[in-house]
């Protein structure tokens, strides 16, 4: 028998990784995508046949003149309110 006992290994923090830290333009960027990607997903949600997009730009599409004007007296409504 060997009265010698193997150790465990030392163990000390350098072991693990240290986590990198993000700077506050690429933690501002990130969540810009991620808004980005959300508002797209959202667009090409509401272009799907029978959503609102879809019809709305049907509409334009077989009456550009029509289309034109609503947008316009929406405008024109919505500014006269501020």
């Amino acid at each position: 028998m060997n009265d010698q006992t193997s150790q465990p290994p030392y163990v000390y923090e350098g072991l693990d990784p240290v986590p990198e830290t993000k700077s506050a333009i690429s933690e501002v960027s990130d969540a810009v995508k991620g808004a980005a990607n959300r508002v797209s997903e959202a667009i090409e949600s509401g272009r799907k046949p029978g959503m609102p997009l879809s019809i709305l730009a049907n509409v334009a599409r077989e009456a550009p003149l029509g289309a034109l004007l609503v947008a316009f007296l929406l405008g024109v409504a919505v500014a006269r309110r501020r």
